[in-house]
Protein backbone atom coordinates (compact mmCIF):
# COMPACT_ATOMS: atom_id res chain seq x y z
CA UNK A 1 0.00 0.00 0.00
CA UNK A 2 1.39 3.67 -0.56
CA UNK A 3 2.44 5.86 1.99
CA UNK A 4 -0.38 8.36 4.20
CA UNK A 5 1.17 11.31 4.31
CA UNK A 6 -0.77 13.69 6.55
CA UNK A 7 0.34 17.41 6.58
CA UNK A 8 -0.86 20.68 8.07
CA UNK A 9 -0.45 23.36 10.64
CA UNK A 10 -0.04 22.55 13.92
CA UNK A 11 -3.23 22.66 16.34
CA UNK A 12 -5.03 20.53 12.94
CA UNK A 13 -5.07 17.25 14.86
CA UNK A 14 -2.27 15.62 12.43
CA UNK A 15 -0.73 13.17 15.38
CA UNK A 16 -4.40 12.25 16.30
CA UNK A 17 -5.47 11.81 13.44
CA UNK A 18 -2.69 9.15 11.78
CA UNK A 19 -2.09 7.30 14.72
CA UNK A 20 -6.12 5.94 14.02
CA UNK A 21 -5.62 5.96 10.28
CA UNK A 22 -2.91 3.63 11.35
CA UNK A 23 -5.01 1.41 13.75
CA UNK A 24 -8.16 0.86 11.55
CA UNK A 25 -5.89 0.01 8.73
CA UNK A 26 -3.41 -2.38 10.18
CA UNK A 27 -0.39 0.14 9.47
CA UNK A 28 2.49 1.21 10.93
CA UNK A 29 2.31 5.11 12.87
CA UNK A 30 5.39 7.57 12.31
CA UNK A 31 5.65 11.08 13.57
CA UNK A 32 8.98 12.96 12.13
CA UNK A 33 8.90 15.29 15.40
CA UNK A 34 8.84 12.21 17.28
CA UNK A 35 11.62 11.08 14.85
CA UNK A 36 13.66 13.95 15.49
CA UNK A 37 13.52 14.13 18.91
CA UNK A 38 14.63 10.38 19.30
CA UNK A 39 17.43 11.14 16.78
CA UNK A 40 19.00 13.57 18.24
CA UNK A 41 18.04 13.12 22.05
CA UNK A 42 16.45 16.35 22.86
CA UNK A 43 13.22 17.67 22.75
CA UNK A 44 11.44 20.19 20.00
CA UNK A 45 11.60 22.89 21.95
CA UNK A 46 15.02 22.39 23.56
CA UNK A 47 16.26 21.94 19.68
CA UNK A 48 14.37 25.40 18.72
CA UNK A 49 15.52 27.60 21.52
CA UNK A 50 19.17 26.08 21.88
CA UNK A 51 20.17 25.80 17.81
CA UNK A 52 17.26 27.96 15.98
CA UNK A 53 15.05 27.00 13.36
CA UNK A 54 17.38 26.38 11.31
CA UNK A 55 19.17 23.26 12.86
CA UNK A 56 15.82 22.20 13.60
CA UNK A 57 14.95 22.05 9.67
CA UNK A 58 17.91 20.79 9.07
CA UNK A 59 17.34 17.32 10.99
CA UNK A 60 13.84 17.44 9.78
CA UNK A 61 14.87 16.97 6.07
CA UNK A 62 17.57 14.18 7.55
CA UNK A 63 14.55 12.28 9.21
CA UNK A 64 12.17 12.70 6.01
CA UNK A 65 14.66 11.64 3.91
CA UNK A 66 15.28 7.86 5.41
CA UNK A 67 11.19 7.32 5.99
CA UNK A 68 10.34 3.81 4.54
CA UNK A 69 8.74 4.23 1.13
CA UNK A 70 5.82 2.22 1.28
CA UNK A 71 2.82 0.89 3.71
CA UNK A 72 3.38 3.98 6.51
CA UNK A 73 0.89 6.04 7.92
CA UNK A 74 3.26 9.35 8.44
CA UNK A 75 2.23 13.14 10.37
CA UNK A 76 4.42 15.97 9.68
CA UNK A 77 5.73 19.17 11.44
CA UNK A 78 3.66 22.07 10.18
CA UNK A 79 6.59 23.41 8.45
CA UNK A 80 7.51 20.36 6.28
CA UNK A 81 6.12 21.67 3.62
CA UNK A 82 8.20 24.71 2.97
CA UNK A 83 11.26 22.56 2.31
CA UNK A 84 11.34 20.97 -1.97
CA UNK A 85 12.95 18.51 -0.89
CA UNK A 86 10.71 17.44 1.87
CA UNK A 87 8.22 17.39 -0.92
CA UNK A 88 9.79 15.50 -3.06
CA UNK A 89 10.64 12.69 -0.35
CA UNK A 90 6.88 12.80 1.09
CA UNK A 91 5.07 13.01 -2.84
CA UNK A 92 6.76 10.09 -4.17
CA UNK A 93 4.59 7.23 -4.23
CA UNK A 94 2.04 8.50 -1.39
CA UNK A 95 -1.21 10.09 -0.96
CA UNK A 96 -0.81 13.06 1.00
CA UNK A 97 -3.60 14.63 3.08
CA UNK A 98 -3.24 18.25 4.34
CA UNK A 99 -5.55 18.93 7.60
CA UNK A 100 -6.94 22.02 8.36
CA UNK A 101 -8.88 24.09 10.47
CA UNK A 102 -10.16 27.88 10.96
CA UNK A 103 -7.78 30.28 13.12
CA UNK A 104 -9.80 30.36 16.43
CA UNK A 105 -10.18 26.27 16.72
CA UNK A 106 -6.36 26.45 15.52
CA UNK A 107 -5.50 29.25 18.71
CA UNK A 108 -7.82 27.35 21.02
CA UNK A 109 -5.98 24.14 20.46
CA UNK A 110 -2.86 25.17 20.55
CA UNK A 111 -3.27 27.15 23.84
CA UNK A 112 -3.42 23.66 25.56
CA UNK A 113 -0.53 22.52 23.96
CA UNK A 114 1.93 25.26 24.42
CA UNK A 115 5.29 24.56 21.34
CA UNK A 116 8.02 26.92 20.72
CA UNK A 117 6.97 30.44 19.08
CA UNK A 118 7.98 30.47 15.41
CA UNK A 119 7.69 34.65 15.33
CA UNK A 120 7.47 36.76 18.34
CA UNK A 121 3.58 38.01 17.86
CA UNK A 122 1.25 37.16 20.31
CA UNK A 123 -0.53 33.46 19.62
CA UNK A 124 -3.31 34.57 17.20
CA UNK A 125 -1.16 36.96 15.08
CA UNK A 126 1.49 34.55 14.84
CA UNK A 127 -0.95 32.03 13.44
CA UNK A 128 -2.32 34.38 10.83
CA UNK A 129 0.75 35.36 9.35
CA UNK A 130 2.45 32.03 9.27
CA UNK A 131 -0.59 30.23 7.99
CA UNK A 132 -0.30 33.22 5.08
CA UNK A 133 2.97 32.59 4.60
CA UNK A 134 2.75 29.17 4.19
CA UNK A 135 -0.29 28.88 2.14
CA UNK A 136 1.44 28.29 -1.03
CA UNK A 137 3.32 25.56 0.71
CA UNK A 138 -0.14 23.48 1.63
CA UNK A 139 -2.17 24.09 -1.28
CA UNK A 140 0.69 22.63 -3.20
CA UNK A 141 1.39 19.77 -0.77
CA UNK A 142 -2.71 18.86 -0.80
CA UNK A 143 -3.70 15.29 -3.06
CA UNK A 144 -6.47 15.82 -0.40
CA UNK A 145 -8.07 18.11 2.08
CA UNK A 146 -9.84 17.19 5.41
CA UNK A 147 -11.30 20.40 7.16
CA UNK A 148 -11.34 19.13 11.16
CA UNK A 149 -12.86 22.54 12.15
CA UNK A 150 -15.63 20.91 13.56
CA UNK A 151 -15.11 17.06 13.72
CA UNK A 152 -13.22 15.15 15.89
CA UNK A 153 -10.18 12.66 15.22
CA UNK A 154 -12.69 9.94 14.89
CA UNK A 155 -14.56 11.38 12.08
CA UNK A 156 -11.39 12.75 10.29
CA UNK A 157 -9.47 9.75 9.94
CA UNK A 158 -12.97 7.62 8.69
CA UNK A 159 -13.03 11.00 6.36
CA UNK A 160 -9.49 10.26 4.91
CA UNK A 161 -10.04 6.62 4.97
CA UNK A 162 -13.07 6.88 2.48
CA UNK A 163 -11.05 9.35 0.31
CA UNK A 164 -8.61 6.16 0.11
CA UNK A 165 -11.27 3.48 -0.56
CA UNK A 166 -13.21 6.07 -2.91
CA UNK A 167 -11.33 8.58 -4.28
CA UNK A 168 -13.43 12.12 -4.49
CA UNK A 169 -14.85 11.87 -8.01
CA UNK A 170 -18.84 11.78 -7.69
CA UNK A 171 -19.38 8.81 -10.34
CA UNK A 172 -22.23 9.53 -11.04
CA UNK A 173 -21.34 13.11 -12.23
CA UNK A 174 -18.62 11.87 -14.80
CA UNK A 175 -21.03 11.21 -17.91
CA UNK A 176 -21.01 15.06 -18.80
CA UNK A 177 -17.40 14.78 -18.33
CA UNK A 178 -16.89 11.71 -20.72
CA UNK A 179 -18.73 13.84 -23.15
CA UNK A 180 -16.52 16.86 -23.05
CA UNK A 181 -13.21 14.72 -23.11
CA UNK A 182 -15.06 12.64 -26.09
CA UNK A 183 -16.09 16.05 -28.30
CA UNK A 184 -12.48 17.48 -28.02
CA UNK A 185 -9.41 17.04 -30.23
CA UNK A 186 -7.39 14.36 -27.81
CA UNK A 187 -5.35 11.95 -29.43
CA UNK A 188 -6.86 8.56 -29.02
CA UNK A 189 -4.10 7.19 -26.49
CA UNK A 190 -4.58 10.18 -24.47
CA UNK A 191 -8.79 9.83 -24.69
CA UNK A 192 -8.46 6.32 -23.68
CA UNK A 193 -6.66 7.30 -20.24
CA UNK A 194 -9.08 9.86 -19.45
CA UNK A 195 -11.91 7.38 -19.90
CA UNK A 196 -10.61 4.75 -17.87
CA UNK A 197 -10.03 7.23 -15.26
CA UNK A 198 -13.45 8.85 -15.32
CA UNK A 199 -14.92 5.25 -15.59
CA UNK A 200 -17.58 3.58 -13.41
CA UNK A 201 -14.64 0.46 -11.95
CA UNK A 202 -11.17 2.86 -12.36
CA UNK A 203 -8.42 1.25 -11.68
CA UNK A 204 -7.16 3.66 -9.11
CA UNK A 205 -10.05 6.17 -7.56
CA UNK A 206 -7.04 8.22 -6.11
CA UNK A 207 -5.95 9.33 -9.58
CA UNK A 208 -6.67 13.16 -9.78
CA UNK A 209 -6.07 15.67 -12.66
CA UNK A 210 -4.92 18.62 -14.17
CA UNK A 211 -4.68 20.34 -17.40
CA UNK A 212 -4.78 22.95 -19.82
CA UNK A 213 -7.19 25.44 -20.47
CA UNK A 214 -7.73 27.00 -23.84
CA UNK A 215 -9.03 27.35 -27.35
CA UNK A 216 -6.94 26.39 -29.13
CA UNK A 217 -4.90 24.46 -27.13
CA UNK A 218 -4.30 21.07 -28.50
CA UNK A 219 -0.72 22.30 -29.42
CA UNK A 220 0.33 22.88 -25.66
CA UNK A 221 3.17 20.67 -24.49
CA UNK A 222 1.94 20.70 -21.46
CA UNK A 223 0.69 17.29 -20.85
CA UNK A 224 3.62 15.46 -22.23
CA UNK A 225 5.87 17.06 -20.54
CA UNK A 226 3.64 17.06 -17.08
CA UNK A 227 3.18 13.58 -17.68
CA UNK A 228 6.57 12.53 -17.55
CA UNK A 229 7.32 14.54 -14.61
CA UNK A 230 4.57 13.00 -12.46
CA UNK A 231 5.93 9.32 -13.53
CA UNK A 232 9.44 10.98 -12.39
CA UNK A 233 8.44 11.95 -9.31
CA UNK A 234 6.04 8.94 -8.48
CA UNK A 235 2.77 11.38 -8.59
CA UNK A 236 -0.70 9.58 -9.25
CA UNK A 237 -2.29 12.36 -11.19
CA UNK A 238 -2.77 13.06 -15.14
CA UNK A 239 -2.79 15.96 -17.51
CA UNK A 240 -4.97 16.44 -20.01
CA UNK A 241 -6.15 19.25 -22.65
CA UNK A 242 -9.82 21.38 -21.69
CA UNK A 243 -9.90 22.32 -25.15
CA UNK A 244 -13.74 24.29 -25.32
CA UNK A 245 -14.23 27.67 -26.38
CA UNK A 246 -16.70 28.12 -23.27
CA UNK A 247 -14.53 28.88 -20.00
CA UNK A 248 -18.14 28.23 -17.85
CA UNK A 249 -17.58 24.70 -19.31
CA UNK A 250 -14.03 23.94 -18.39
CA UNK A 251 -14.48 25.46 -15.16
CA UNK A 252 -17.63 23.40 -14.39
CA UNK A 253 -16.36 20.07 -15.74
CA UNK A 254 -12.92 20.68 -13.40
CA UNK A 255 -14.95 21.40 -10.75
CA UNK A 256 -16.83 17.87 -11.28
CA UNK A 257 -13.84 15.79 -11.75
CA UNK A 258 -12.08 17.85 -8.31
CA UNK A 259 -9.27 19.21 -10.50
CA UNK A 260 -6.13 19.67 -8.63
CA UNK A 261 -5.54 22.76 -10.74
CA UNK A 262 -5.45 24.23 -14.55
CA UNK A 263 -2.41 25.56 -16.81
CA UNK A 264 -4.02 28.77 -18.13
CA UNK A 265 -3.68 29.42 -22.00
CA UNK A 266 -5.33 32.02 -25.09
CA UNK A 267 -7.55 33.43 -24.48
CA UNK A 268 -8.79 32.50 -21.20
CA UNK A 269 -6.18 34.64 -18.60
CA UNK A 270 -7.89 37.39 -18.14
CA UNK A 271 -11.83 35.73 -18.53
CA UNK A 272 -10.92 33.46 -15.91
CA UNK A 273 -10.09 36.48 -12.82
CA UNK A 274 -14.07 36.88 -12.04
CA UNK A 275 -14.66 33.27 -12.30
CA UNK A 276 -12.05 32.25 -9.20
CA UNK A 277 -12.08 33.18 -5.90
CA UNK A 278 -8.60 34.81 -5.22
CA UNK A 279 -5.77 35.77 -7.24
CA UNK A 280 -2.04 36.19 -6.08
CA UNK A 281 -1.29 40.04 -4.90
CA UNK A 282 2.24 39.74 -5.89
CA UNK A 283 1.93 39.25 -10.00
CA UNK A 284 -1.07 38.04 -11.01
CA UNK A 285 -3.43 40.67 -9.48
CA UNK A 286 -0.58 43.53 -11.26
CA UNK A 287 -0.59 41.66 -14.23
CA UNK A 288 -4.31 41.74 -14.75
CA UNK A 289 -3.51 38.03 -16.08
CA UNK A 290 -4.09 34.41 -14.78
CA UNK A 291 -2.23 31.03 -16.50
CA UNK A 292 -2.28 29.32 -13.08
CA UNK A 293 -5.10 27.89 -11.22
CA UNK A 294 -4.97 25.60 -8.01
CA UNK A 295 -8.29 24.37 -6.57
CA UNK A 296 -7.08 23.24 -2.90
CA UNK A 297 -9.07 22.89 0.42
CA UNK A 298 -12.70 24.75 -1.42
CA UNK A 299 -10.71 27.61 -2.94
CA UNK A 300 -9.95 28.34 -6.42
CA UNK A 301 -6.22 30.76 -6.31
CA UNK A 302 -5.05 32.21 -9.68
CA UNK A 303 -0.99 32.72 -10.46
CA UNK A 304 1.02 34.38 -13.48
CA UNK A 305 4.30 32.48 -13.98
CA UNK A 306 4.53 33.80 -17.62
CA UNK A 307 6.29 36.79 -16.31
CA UNK A 308 8.91 35.28 -14.70
CA UNK A 309 9.60 32.39 -17.71
CA UNK A 310 10.20 36.09 -19.92
CA UNK A 311 12.32 37.40 -16.94
CA UNK A 312 14.49 34.60 -16.12
CA UNK A 313 16.37 34.64 -19.98
CA UNK A 314 16.39 38.24 -20.20
CA UNK A 315 18.11 39.01 -17.07
CA UNK A 316 21.70 40.01 -18.39
CA UNK A 317 19.53 42.66 -20.76
CA UNK A 318 18.75 44.58 -17.94
CA UNK A 319 17.93 48.23 -18.02
CA UNK A 320 17.78 47.56 -22.63
CA UNK A 321 15.88 49.70 -24.78
CA UNK A 322 12.67 46.99 -24.97
CA UNK A 323 9.84 46.89 -27.71
CA UNK A 324 6.90 44.44 -27.18
CA UNK A 325 4.73 43.80 -30.02
CA UNK A 326 1.27 42.95 -28.84
CA UNK A 327 -1.22 43.61 -25.85
CA UNK A 328 -3.22 40.43 -25.23
CA UNK A 329 -2.97 38.54 -22.27
CA UNK A 330 0.56 36.76 -22.64
CA UNK A 331 1.70 40.37 -23.02
CA UNK A 332 0.63 41.62 -19.51
CA UNK A 333 3.04 38.92 -18.40
CA UNK A 334 5.91 39.85 -20.56
CA UNK A 335 5.19 43.81 -19.76
CA UNK A 336 5.55 43.13 -16.21
CA UNK A 337 8.54 41.28 -16.56
CA UNK A 338 10.69 44.03 -18.33
CA UNK A 339 9.52 46.63 -16.44
CA UNK A 340 10.79 44.42 -13.44
CA UNK A 341 14.13 44.40 -15.06
CA UNK A 342 14.03 48.66 -15.41
CA UNK A 343 13.47 48.30 -19.24
CA UNK A 344 12.75 51.06 -21.29
CA UNK A 345 9.35 49.38 -22.60
CA UNK A 346 7.65 50.55 -25.53
CA UNK A 347 4.57 48.51 -26.69
CA UNK A 348 3.00 48.25 -30.22
CA UNK A 349 -0.43 46.82 -31.38
CA UNK A 350 -1.73 47.07 -34.17
CA UNK A 351 -5.25 48.08 -32.44
CA UNK A 352 -2.92 51.32 -30.75
CA UNK A 353 -5.56 51.95 -28.15
CA UNK A 354 -5.18 48.23 -26.44
CA UNK A 355 -1.54 49.10 -26.89
CA UNK A 356 -2.05 52.84 -24.63
CA UNK A 357 -4.18 50.57 -22.56
CA UNK A 358 -1.32 47.88 -20.86
CA UNK A 359 1.44 50.55 -21.23
CA UNK A 360 -0.64 53.32 -18.69
CA UNK A 361 -1.11 50.05 -16.58
CA UNK A 362 2.59 49.76 -16.31
CA UNK A 363 4.15 53.52 -16.93
CA UNK A 364 5.48 52.00 -20.34
CA UNK A 365 5.31 53.68 -23.71
CA UNK A 366 2.89 53.00 -26.88
CA UNK A 367 1.96 52.80 -30.03
CA UNK A 368 1.44 51.56 -33.22
CA UNK A 369 3.55 48.02 -35.16
CA UNK A 370 4.86 51.09 -37.88
CA UNK A 371 6.48 52.79 -34.94
CA UNK A 372 8.90 50.08 -34.36
CA UNK A 373 11.81 51.62 -37.34
CA UNK A 374 11.93 54.93 -35.11
CA UNK A 375 12.47 53.07 -31.84
CA UNK A 376 15.43 50.76 -33.19
CA UNK A 377 15.37 48.48 -29.39
CA UNK A 378 17.90 46.12 -28.01
CA UNK A 379 15.19 43.76 -27.14
CA UNK A 380 12.28 43.00 -29.23
CA UNK A 381 9.61 39.91 -27.32
CA UNK A 382 6.67 38.82 -29.54
CA UNK A 383 3.75 38.45 -27.53
CA UNK A 384 1.29 38.01 -30.18
CA UNK A 385 0.44 34.28 -31.53
CA UNK A 386 1.81 35.26 -35.03
CA UNK A 387 4.24 32.46 -35.68
CA UNK A 388 2.05 29.53 -34.60
CA UNK A 389 0.93 28.63 -37.80
CA UNK A 390 3.00 28.11 -41.14
CA UNK A 391 1.13 30.94 -43.48
CA UNK A 392 1.23 33.45 -40.59
CA UNK A 393 3.69 36.92 -41.44
CA UNK A 394 6.03 38.47 -39.40
CA UNK A 395 5.09 40.52 -36.30
CA UNK A 396 7.56 42.90 -37.83
CA UNK A 397 8.72 43.33 -41.13
CA UNK A 398 12.09 41.07 -41.54
CA UNK A 399 14.46 44.16 -42.49
CA UNK A 400 13.94 46.05 -39.52
CA UNK A 401 15.80 43.89 -37.45
CA UNK A 402 19.66 44.01 -37.07
CA UNK A 403 22.70 41.96 -35.35
CA UNK A 404 22.67 44.15 -32.11
CA UNK A 405 19.20 42.94 -31.10
CA UNK A 406 17.79 40.35 -28.81
CA UNK A 407 14.69 38.55 -30.06
CA UNK A 408 12.67 36.72 -28.32
CA UNK A 409 9.19 34.87 -29.18
CA UNK A 410 7.07 33.09 -26.98
CA UNK A 411 5.57 31.28 -29.23
CA UNK A 412 6.98 27.61 -28.88
CA UNK A 413 5.00 25.93 -31.35
CA UNK A 414 7.05 25.61 -33.47
CA UNK A 415 10.26 25.91 -31.56
CA UNK A 416 11.72 28.31 -34.03
CA UNK A 417 9.25 30.51 -35.70
CA UNK A 418 9.49 32.08 -38.51
CA UNK A 419 10.78 35.36 -36.61
CA UNK A 420 13.14 33.79 -35.05
CA UNK A 421 14.35 32.17 -38.38
CA UNK A 422 14.46 35.97 -39.56
CA UNK A 423 16.37 37.38 -36.65
CA UNK A 424 19.30 34.60 -36.91
CA UNK A 425 19.23 35.16 -41.06
CA UNK A 426 19.92 39.27 -39.58
CA UNK A 427 22.67 38.07 -36.96
CA UNK A 428 20.29 38.89 -34.00
CA UNK A 429 20.86 37.09 -30.64
CA UNK A 430 17.49 34.63 -30.91
CA UNK A 431 16.03 33.47 -27.63
CA UNK A 432 12.97 30.70 -28.47
CA UNK A 433 9.92 30.62 -26.85
CA UNK A 434 11.07 26.87 -25.50
CA UNK A 435 12.60 29.14 -22.77
CA UNK A 436 9.75 30.97 -21.44
CA UNK A 437 8.07 27.39 -21.02
CA UNK A 438 10.66 26.25 -19.52
CA UNK A 439 10.31 28.73 -16.59
CA UNK A 440 6.83 29.06 -16.71
CA UNK A 441 6.13 25.35 -16.32
CA UNK A 442 9.46 25.18 -13.50
CA UNK A 443 7.30 27.62 -11.49
CA UNK A 444 4.09 26.06 -12.67
CA UNK A 445 5.33 22.31 -11.14
CA UNK A 446 5.83 24.20 -7.71
CA UNK A 447 2.80 25.78 -7.35
CA UNK A 448 1.27 22.56 -8.10
CA UNK A 449 2.93 19.98 -6.09
CA UNK A 450 5.63 22.24 -3.88
CA UNK A 451 8.39 20.32 -5.75
CA UNK A 452 11.27 22.74 -7.20
CA UNK A 453 12.22 20.53 -10.87
CA UNK A 454 15.81 20.95 -11.97
CA UNK A 455 15.66 23.24 -15.22
CA UNK A 456 17.96 20.00 -16.93
CA UNK A 457 15.05 17.86 -16.20
CA UNK A 458 12.64 20.18 -17.81
CA UNK A 459 14.59 19.85 -20.97
CA UNK A 460 15.33 16.54 -20.89
CA UNK A 461 11.41 15.94 -20.94
CA UNK A 462 9.80 18.52 -22.70
CA UNK A 463 9.17 17.17 -26.60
Amino acid sequence: MKRIVLCGFRGTGKTDVGRLVAERLGLPFLDTDSLIEEKTGRSIPDIFHEDGEERFRAVEREVIAGLPEAGTVISTGGGVVTDPSNMEHLRRDSTVFVLHADIDTIEERLSRKPRPPLTGLPLREEIAQVLERRRVNYQAAADFCIDTTETTPQVAASQVINVLQNGVMSRTRLEPCRAFFQSGRLPPRCRERIEQILSENPEDPLTRILGVAGYPCAHSKGPKLFNALFERYGLDYHYTWFEDPELDEILRVAKALDAKGLSVTIPFKKDIIPLIDEVDEHAAQQIGAVNTVIFSCGTARGYNTDWIGVRKPLVDRKGSRAVLLGAGGAAAGAAYALVDLEMDVTILNRTPEKARAMAEHFGCKWGDISDFATIRPDVVVNSTPLGMKPEDRLPVKEELLHPDMTVFDLVYTPPVTPLIEAARKKGCTTITGTEMFIGQAKEQFYLFFGIDVPEATIRELIP
